[in-house]
């Protein structure tokens, strides 16, 4: 079940108070959404969208939910687990490579490592998916997206880092090139 942060365990209220305190770059809309329920007894998550060229298109979506179960499933490794799914449009021609779906994993661990969240039990998947339109939809141009599937065990303590993390792998996803060292993204007034 879901719920309010005022009924959350104190170890998960505790871990989760990191995630309030981040600044999103100003390509990434992050809004907190309802959790899915009978996953985990307590869940909070996050829906995030990329707008990076200043137009209403979709350049990429994302979910990320961060579960917490006291009775440590042997699978999750611990009490923690942290489930993404995000999808972006591609070029087509990066989408006939090959090697796309170990970069775009490569970006998820890189991510996490590069903000310092310590995690176990990492899986998941990636695809490229290719539409080409019949019908009515035959004008349509083929499209090109990469989805990913993916799931951590974040190690106790703060999830902020986790959550700072996905943020980052999302806009690599999307395309959007790495904010120089030093440069702090601004939030938005209409983020959380």
């Amino acid at each position: 079940m879901s719920a309010t942060e005022s009924s959350l365990p104190t170890e998960f209220a505790e871990a989760l108070a990191g995630a309030d305190e981040l600044s999103f770059r100003p390509e990434i809309h992050v809004t907190d959404i309802p959790a899915p329920e009978g996953i985990a007894p307590f869940a909070r998550a996050w829906s995030a969208t990329i707008d990076h060229r200043g137009s209403d298109a979709d350049h990429g979506t994302a979910r990320l939910v961060m579960l917490y179960d006291p009775s440590s499933p042997e699978s999750w490794g611990g009490r923690f687990r942290a489930v993404c799914f995000a999808k972006a449009p591609l070029d087509q021609a990066m989408g006939d490579d090959p090697f796309l779906p170990k970069v775009a994993w490569s970006w998820l661990t890189d991510a996490l490592d590069h903000r310092g969240a310590s995690y176990s039990h990492a899986s998941g998947t990636s695809s490229t998916i290719v539409s080409t339109g019949f019908g009515e939809l035959e004008s349509d141009q083929v499209g090109t997206e990469i989805e990913m599937r993916a799931s951590w065990s974040p190690a106790p303590g703060d999830l902020g880092s986790h959550v700072d993390a996905w943020s980052e792998f999302v806009c690599m996803l999307a395309g959007l090139p790495p904010l120089a060292d030093g440069v702090t993204p601004i939030r938005s007034a209409g983020d959380r």
